[in-house]
């Protein structure tokens, strides 16, 4: 049977959201979807308390509410259920393992407030040994396509960009693979956001004093990044590739592109400690602020 697509679900808003974003996207991939509750985690209890009868009772409901959602957004899609024993990051880090990707939700705002992570869900995204999507509690599917005439939401219009974060510094295949493939499920644009800063003065030497010079550096990042994505370019010939680059932050280039994607991708390394949740300051700020869903895919 194929890796799945996998949701967390416990009955909150925000879980919805993702089950019905997760339901789209195992479509999209001709995957099966697979529904996890971990019996006793409610919005805003501490992970890993133990459940009691009524929270056990509650079990059946979140996941039924769940699949009425799926069920009227994607009908047909084969569900599948767990409920694995707690804390609940252990068994969803544990799911994302063998899962073709791990869907959770948060509770979103809209602007440039982005998203309110929960412990579990920073706790997951640190841990996993595979891609996490995060998806805002607003999010729903006219949000992933172009507007219509006029500006009015719609679904049959074609997909926003995906937006992949590039550092040509450390490019990362597993991380430039997943933005490719999203891209082609979508039929959409892939756009590859490289940020540079210049290097501060008092830290050059007398020959380097050229290393300042914006559009010599923003030409030399250019030639990177494009000799970065060839190979991809000739792999995914159908994908069309814009190539960005800005002299800006790059959490700060990320948020604002990110502002009319359809997904954005991001990196994160793995610590030497897996058992220590960890994610970079630009993922970080991705996560928090990125006004669409986001996916954070490990590598090495």
């Amino acid at each position: 049977m194929p890796a799945p697509v996998t949701v967390g679900v416990d009955g909150s808003p925000g879980s919805l959201a993702a089950a019905e974003w997760a339901a789209r996207e195992a479509e999209r991939r001709g995957r099966p979807l697979l529904l996890v509750h971990v019996p006793g985690r409610q919005p805003g209890r501490p992970d890993g308390e133990p459940a009691n009868d009524a929270q056990r009772r509650l079990a059946p409901r979140a996941l039924r509410r769940a699949e009425d959602r799926i069920r009227a957004a994607v009908p047909g899609l084969r569900v599948t259920y767990e409920q694995p024993a707690g804390p609940a990051t252990t068994a969803l880090v544990k799911a994302a393992e063998r899962s073709e990707l791990l869907v959770l939700g948060s509770r979103g705002l809209t602007g440039l407030a982005g998203f309110l992570v929960g412990s579990v869900a920073l706790g997951v995204v640190g841990r996993a040994t595979g891609p996490v999507v995060l998806v805002r509690t607003e999010e729903d599917a006219a949000d992933e396509h172009l507007p219509a005439r006029g500006g009015r939401p719609s679904t049959p219009t074609g997909y926003r960009d995906v937006v992949l974060a590039l550092d040509v510094n450390d490019p990362c295949d597993e991380v430039i693979a997943f933005a490719f493939e999203a891209a082609r499920l979508r039929r959409t644009r892939l756009r590859a956001v490289h940020a540079w800063q210049s290097p501060p003065a008092f830290g050059l030497g007398p020959g380097d004093i050229a290393l300042v010079d914006g559009p010599c550096r923003a030409e030399e990042w250019q030639g990177f990044v494009s000799a970065v994505l060839q190979v991809w370019r000739d792999k995914y010939a159908d994908v069309e590739v814009l190539e960005t680059v800005v002299r800006e932050k790059p959490a700060t280039a990320l948020v604002r592109a990110a502002s009319g994607a359809s997904l954005l991708v991001v990196g994160r390394r793995p610590t030497a400690r897996p058992a220590i949740a960890r994610t970079g300051p630009v993922t970080h700020a991705a996560i928090r602020h990125a006004g669409c869903p986001v996916a954070v895919v490990p590598h090495h």
